[in-house]
This record gives C-alpha cells, structure tokens and sequence, in this order.
C-alpha cells in the first residue's frame, strides 16, 4: 500500500478530515483543495490515502487506480464487493490512527469523490459503528445502501453534506440523491446542494465544504 498523502495544520492538529479521490485519480488530486481550506481551518489534518492500481472491467479491464472494480453500470453499478469491504477497512484503519494521536472521533471527517464517495458513505454508515464528525460526499453514489437497512443511534449521529453537479454524465444526479434520501430517511442529518458542473468540484462547492467544515469544529 502506498502511504497516504498527510498535510499537516500550520496549528497543532485538533481535527482531520480522510479523504478518498475518484477513479483513476491519485493521493494529489484533492491536495488543492485540502491545502485551500486548510488555509482557514488552522488546526484540521488532512489525510490522502492512494487507492491501490488494479484491472477496471468497465475501462477495458485497463489498470489504474480504484478502490474496488466496477464490473457493470446498468441498471446500477455492479461492483466487487470484496474490494469494496478492503478500501473501508483501509479508511477505518487511518481513522484508528487519527485515535491514537489524540483526535476525537467528533473531529474526524471522511471525505469522497466519485467512487471514493461511495466508499465513504459505505464506512461511515454501514461498516463503522460509532460517531464520527461527519462525511462529505462529493458527486457520489451508494451502492451498498439498500431498503431494510437500520442504523444504529451512533450511526446516525455522523452528519452530511452531499454534494452533486446538475449536468453530472457520470455520475447522475439522481444516484447521489437516492443516496441523501437514504440517509434522510435513516434519521442522518444530512444536506443536499446542487451546482451548475459536470462530474468535477467548483469554487463555490469549496466553499460551501469550507462553511459546513467550519460549522461542525466550532
């Protein structure tokens, strides 16, 4: 495994925020963002972890880096759920790091993109069992939320901000909705905002990351 990205806080670190890249990105491709807020949250870790390279069936079973293979996308992602289960166990091992060196589990965010989304959603509300500060979930989907599921009370405690681009072709706006709806309905406090973007991040997005950020570690 390929250490994670870490970007240290200009203050002594009280908060961190895990986050996972898309499909065929990098440990890099957030740092602009990261070191953007970190600019204002002066005490918040940051935390990149590298999804493992490996055959994607849907790209041609071309290598690159993904934290699980999708192997169909209608009439819904058909993943490999054992790849899937493996990525959640390497996020929750950073948040038992992020434990051992004094961060509370209500200063510790998870944070995804895309496909790194999903696995997001997926550790924090079905895999983890305790309170986390919250999840943002960035133009994502939730393959392993289903009808039946029941949260614990720890659970629903985690908050999130889902985010997600109107004119998404990859990932469709209503995949990330039916994901916030889910959450709604389990009893997560959870917001939806919508911007005018395809699959990829805008400043007012940053932003928007950066005052509900800002709002959970006051």
């Amino acid at each position: 495994m390929t250490n994670p990205l870490i970007l240290e806080p200009q203050n002594t670190a009280d908060a961190c925020v895990i986050w996972l890249h898309g499909l065929g990105a990098d440990r890099y491709d957030f740092l602009p963002v990261a070191e953007a807020l970190q600019s204002g949250l002066l005490s918040t870790r940051f935390v990149m972890p590298q999804a493992p390279t490996r055959p994607v069936t849907i790209n041609g079973g071309y290598e690159m880096p993904s934290w699980y293979d999708i192997k169909a996308m209608t009439p819904a992602r058909a993943i490999d759920q054992d790849q899937l289960e493996a990525s959640a166990d390497q996020v929750i091992a950073l948040i038992k790091a992020e434990q051992a060196k004094g961060i509370s589990l209500s200063r510790i965010f998870l944070a995804g993109f895309s496909q790194g989304g999903a696995v997001v959603l997926h550790t924090a509300y079905i895999k983890w069992q305790e309170a986390l500060g919250g999840v943002l979930a960035l133009s994502t989907y939730a393959p392993t939320f289903a009808d039946g599921t029941q949260l614990t009370a720890c659970q629903q405690r985690t908050k999130a901000l889902c985010l997600h681009g109107v004119h998404d072709p990859v990932v469709i706006p209503s995949m990330g909705r039916t994901a916030f709806e889910y959450l709604k309905r389990w009893g997560v406090d959870a917001s939806w905002q919508e911007y005018p973007m395809e699959h990829e991040v805008l400043q007012e997005e940053i932003q928007d990351i950066y005052n509900w950020l800002s709002q959970q570690l006051r």
